[in-house]
């Protein structure tokens, strides 16, 4: 239990964050909202309700009193697991709510369902979902919270429920199962529809309809485009080959680790997920015996990419994780592009670099960027940008009536970037967009208001970023990036932007919360 003092009053919670376990008496308080110091997730003190994502959960809150000076927390030391309290319900024919479950809090969690509204036959009005990620997830479970008791349809071209995508780069030794954020049972219990393998090939914007590829349709009275990213391709001979794979589901996943054992890869690009990926393997290779697992890693690095990628996060810092992959015996090959991909009974076997290098590859994984998913939309009156991402307001609405965009593949207007819309692929900001949609479908008229948080861990070591870095022009730096322990200001127009740590929890997460208030931190301040 944590025990917080706010003022004069006393306020007990459950001690850590639903979302990976952070001890949140390590976290930042300010006013009635505690942050978690590793992923930002926000909880109000009073109620434990969560305020601010990833977590998609509460935390439990404990009755408190006071007397001659001393402070009493009240809770039951066991419960009935959720499964028997589920199961007491259905017996009595009522709908299961968290509210229920609130009764029985004990001790040994920390974590709280938010109570819930039933599905009833008589709302006839439908919510269509597209996308089986977090942004719809959140979306749908918005709904029933406050209170819309109407059909909700989740509809994804995925096999999955919704689940943990970090992961899939993180620890790809985990099943399917092991990474899903909700249980089928879950979203059905919730009086949520979840239909997999289907995907969206069409909306009837006048009919409000959505045509899918299998030949059926669905009509929606709101409907939430949530349809995400996906990895870019290659566009070289031999792409085509066997055992040249993208990072996007949990099948992907336990394909490349199979694949990769004790072969030589190769990873085209140098993003996060490339960069998580070696990182997975190479921890895979510290726990299993050397003739099992001997991975020779080697990334490959546009010529273009450094310098994009340093726009953003500032040179000094990019290469971090570089040298610390380098230091692990993964060989990177900089300045350069992928020209061909050879192959011998239809199997890729060497990479052929633009100076004429050759790398042997009995796997590669293709990690050059994402792209909107919205080529279903190509050719209607729904407004996108450059590069297909749906244009929104900070209500989450398109320019077509009655539909929405959240996710991925939302370009959204960033209170950072004074108002310019941006597409930001975090998870925390797609979770914040479902829950935003979901109000404003309906008619609650809530803007957006959120501070984007991306995390990331190499080789045990967690990184953390908050704000919105684009454009910046300078830099404060506190610590060593040499030491692996460091404090990044980014400065544009004489304030702080956002930030970046690593081994310096929970200062991130303090920054995220300035910014969320509205203040402002000014470059002198920063340093």
């Amino acid at each position: 239990v944590l025990l917080v003092r706010n003022k004069k009053e006393f306020h007990a919670l459950g001690s850590k964050c639903p979302h990976y376990g952070a001890p949140l008496s390590k976290g930042v308080l300010r006013g009635e909202r505690l942050r978690c110091p590793w992923h930002g997730a926000c909880f109000n003190i009073r109620t434990g309700d969560i305020e601010e994502y990833p977590a998609l959960d509460c935390i439990s809150c404990f009755k408190v009193t006071v007397e001659d000076g001393k402070v009493f927390i009240t809770a039951k030391k066991k419960v009935l697991t959720l499964p028997a309290v589920t199961e007491h319900r259905q017996h009595l024919g009522l709908g299961m709510t968290s509210a229920f479950c609130i009764l029985f809090q004990d001790l040994e969690s920390s974590l709280r369902v938010k109570d819930t509204s039933r599905r009833c036959l008589l709302n006839h009005n439908t919510m269509l979902l597209l996308g089986g990620g977090v942004a719809a997830l959140v979306c749908a479970e918005t709904l029933r919270q406050e209170g819309f008791t109407g059909r909700i349809i989740m509809a994804t071209k995925e096999k999955h429920v919704p689940y943990d995508k970090s992961k899939l780069s993180k620890e790809m030794h985990l099943k399917a199962e092991d990474v899903y954020l909700r249980k089928p049972e879950f979203l059905e219990a919730q009086g949520i529809e979840f239909w997999t393998e289907k995907e969206a090939v069409s909306v009837d914007f006048q009919k409000q309809k959505v045509h899918f590829m299998d030949g059926s349709s669905q009509k929606y009275h709101q409907l939430l485009i949530a349809t995400g990213s996906h990895s870019g391709f290659l566009k070289v001979p031999g792409a085509d080959l066997q055992n040249v794979c993208t990072l996007q589901t949990p099948e992907d996943s336990s394909k490349i680790l199979e694949l990769a054992t004790g072969k030589n890869l190769v990873i085209v690009g140098a993003s996060f997920i490339g960069t998580r990926l070696e990182t997975a393997e190479k921890s895979q290779a510290a726990r299993l015996p050397a003739p099992v697992w001997d991975t020779n890693g080697s990334s490959i690095l546009p010529a273009a990419w450094s310098s994009s990628r340093a726009a953003c996060l500032g040179f000094g810092w990019v290469q971090l994780p570089f040298q610390m992959l380098q230091n692990k015996g993964v060989k990177f090959h900089m300045k350069t592009e992928l020209c061909e991909l050879k192959g011998k009974d239809g199997k890729v076997t060497e990479a052929v670099l633009g100076n004429g290098e050759k790398l042997p590859a009995d796997v590669v994984v293709v990690g050059i960027g994402s792209t909107p998913s919205s080529a279903f939309l190509k050719g209607t009156s729904m407004a996108r940008d450059d590069k297909g991402a749906i244009l929104v307001d900070l209500h989450m609405q398109t320019n077509i009536p009655n539909i929405f965009a959240a996710g991925d593949v939302a370009a959204f207007p960033v209170a950072l970037l004074d108002g310019d819309r941006s597409s930001i692929h975090h998870q925390q900001v797609a979770e914040a967009h479902g829950r935003f949609a979901a109000l404003n479908m309906l008619k609650r008229g809530k803007e957006l208001h959120t501070v984007p948080f991306f995390w990331t861990t190499l080789l045990g070591k967690s990184i953390r970023y908050a704000g919105c870095g684009k454009g910046y022009t300078d830099t404060v730096v506190k610590g060593s990036l040499e030491q692996q322990k460091f404090l990044i200001f980014y400065i544009r127009d004489g304030h702080v932007t956002a930030a970046a740590s690593l081994n310096c929890d929970p200062m991130v997460s303090l920054i995220a919360e300035v910014l969320y208030l509205g203040k402002q931190i000014t470059k002198e301040e920063a340093e």
